[in-house]
């Protein structure tokens, strides 16, 4: 019986990591699903204060996320936990600008030192070593849909300021898990 295009993704890439591969063929799975597939849809949600992280897959090797992307949404600086880190474009633009890499903060100002802008079916690929970044819609008056893979994962983050390089470690949450929204509980 064939799986559904996501379910194929997320085992082919059970298959990828228990082999130690985090290269080349990460791309280009995640490339192949970004350009072809549409089974996403059920799986990512949008806010109207902040860009959503709706989680697909997490095991002990990887964690597989869909970003929602309102208009004018945009993630902080942040960097990954010593992890790679994949994105591909789904739907819309998608733009990533870079800052220096963590080992060269510096108290002042952060400067962004590369900007680009991804389309569908476009995988971008960061980690520590290679620079902090923000993503954000590459329209700002559009919406846009991330997919987003981990090399491991991981539930806090370092964000910078943009304006001083202070760092503030961040808890990440999920907005929902694989179609089910989470509703944050009541505290009595």
């Amino acid at each position: 019986m064939e799986l559904p295009p996501l379910d194929q993704l997320v085992r082919d890439l059970e298959e990828e990591f228990r082999g130690g591969a985090r290269g080349k063929r990460v791309a280009e799975l995640l490339s192949a699903y970004s350009r072809s597939s549409e089974d996403w849809r059920p799986y990512c949600f949008f806010d109207g204060a902040k860009y959503t992280r709706n989680l697909v897959e997490r095991n002990d090797r990887f964690e597989l996320l869909i970003l929602g992307w309102g208009a004018g949404q945009e993630s902080p600086i942040h960097n990954h936990e010593g992890q790679d880190c994949w994105m591909g474009v789904l739907s819309g633009e998608v733009e990533e600008v870079r800052y220096p890499a963590p080992s060269q903060v510096r108290p002042g100002p952060l400067r962004p030192s590369e900007r680009k802008v991804f389309e569908r079916g476009d995988v971008a690929f960061i980690r520590d070593e290679i620079a902090l970044h923000l993503v954000r819609s590459g329209r700002p008056a559009n919406h846009a849909v991330s997919l987003h893979l981990y090399a491991s994962p991981y539930d806090e983050c370092d964000c910078y300021c943009p304006d001083t390089g202070a760092v503030t470690r961040r808890k990440l949450i999920y907005f929902s898990v694989r179609g089910r929204i989470l509703v944050p509980e009541v505290s009595s």
